[in-house]
């Protein structure tokens, strides 16, 4: 009989209720839970109550007794670095929900340290796992659309005030807004299938929620092969989450994978057709009850196979995470105002090399609209470790 991968978990939130209902639902095997813990003890007490072990009182504690072969970061998003670091340091394998970290740079920090220890460092991008997703994926190898005219992703979601109203959601330290917490799966997809990206602008705004962060951001992108691209994502469509979806158009044919949680195959339509053409939609789209999705499962299953055979080799791995993180944080940078008054002095200022007086162009583009230049990402990259670092 093969020995069950010991599964400890931080963090009994909001994500951690979904991954309850993945374990509960009988999908994923070879598996036992080994310890819980959460700052709000009634969480992790009621978690290890269900699933029939230990909560604890610290995370320290829980990985010196337990002695997990994985653990699960379900912490927010700014305490996926430290939580991550730790779980490291003791020798575990770690699964960390998205974002990988808040800063590109720890998690390429991480990274090493996971590999000279020889363990895996995990990220959960679980639409990669998507079979709608992974339709396309084939459908874009297989150089079906020809040449790629344009590439979409829409986010049009529903949280209320009292989501961003627990002390960390929306908040530039430990969350960030729209983009970096719920549409970085989309962000994640769209780069994954279609980059590298060349470059990009974009802006934000609140238009129904308080937050610190943005609930609505739009962008425009072009990628390394010649391709335009939009992005509109929004946690202010009310009443109820409506749509999460990425579209390809290309010479030979158009595809849209929908529904709320890019579960659903809803146009599929090629020039030169195929036999199985006709029941791509019945065949790779699912039912999906949130925007979570249900591909959770198959992703920890994913993850126990590999490590019951010695692969430290995740499905989504920190550095391909990493590349999202960037492309998070340019558009971030992009969406930067500057006072009117000095627009003037800028406009002098703008650089022919794209490498001199970066900051400046960044701002200029807010100003003088999406027309203008699209600054490179690695110029974006170069402010990066110039001003956020």
């Amino acid at each position: 009989m093969t020995k069950p991968i010991k599964i400890a978990v931080i963090g009994c939130g909001r994500v951690a209720q979904h991954y309850k209902k993945i374990l509960d639902s009988g999908v994923v095997s070879n598996w036992k839970i080994v310890g819980f813990f959460d700052l709000i003890s009634e969480r992790s007490n009621s978690f290890a109550t269900h699933f029939d072990t230990k909560a604890f009182d610290s995370f320290d504690e829980m990985l010196k007794a337990s002695r997990p072969d994985l653990v699960l970061i379900l912490t927010p998003s700014g305490l996926h670095y430290q939580h991550t670091k730790t779980a490291l340091e003791h020798n575990c394998n770690v699964l960390v929900e998205k974002p990988v970290t808040m800063l590109p740079n720890q998690a390429i920090e991480l990274e090493k340290i996971a590999k000279s220890k020889e363990l895996m460092y995990g990220v959960a991008f679980q639409n990669r796992l998507n079979p709608a997703i992974r339709a396309l994926e084939r459908a874009i190898k297989q150089k079906r659309f020809g040449k790629i005219v344009t590439a979409t992703i829409r986010l049009r979601w529903c949280r209320y005030q009292d989501y961003y109203e627990d002390g960390w959601h929306g908040t530039w330290a430990q969350d960030g807004g729209v983009i970096n917490q719920q549409a970085i799966h989309h962000v994640d997809a769209i780069n994954w299938l279609l980059g590298p990206i060349d470059s990009l602008t974009s802006t934000i705004t609140n238009r129904l929620n308080n937050l610190e962060a943005e609930d609505t951001l739009v962008a425009i992108m072009k990628f390394e092969n010649g391709a335009l691209g939009t992005i509109e994502a929004t946690t202010a469509a009310r009443p109820e989450d409506f749509e999460a979806s990425l579209s390809v158009v290309g010479e030979k044919g158009m595809v849209l994978i929908g529904g709320i949680a890019l579960n659903k195959v809803e146009t599929w339509e090629f020039v030169e057709s195929t036999a199985e053409d006709d029941t791509v939609a019945e065949q790779y789209s699912q039912d999906v009850e949130t925007g979570y999705g249900v591909s959770h499962g198959p992703l920890l299953q994913n993850i126990i196979n590999s490590l019951l055979k010695g692969d430290i080799e995740p499905p989504v791995s920190a550095l391909d995470a990493v590349q999202t993180a960037c492309m998070v944080h340019a558009l971030y940078r992009r969406s930067w105002p500057v006072p009117l008054q000095h627009m003037s002095q800028l406009h002098n200022d703008l650089p022919v090399h794209p490498m001199k007086n970066l900051q400046s162009q960044l701002w200029l583009l807010q100003y003088h609209g999406i027309h203008q230049l699209l600054l490179p990402l690695h110029a974006i990259f170069f402010l990066e470790t110039c001003f956020l670092y």
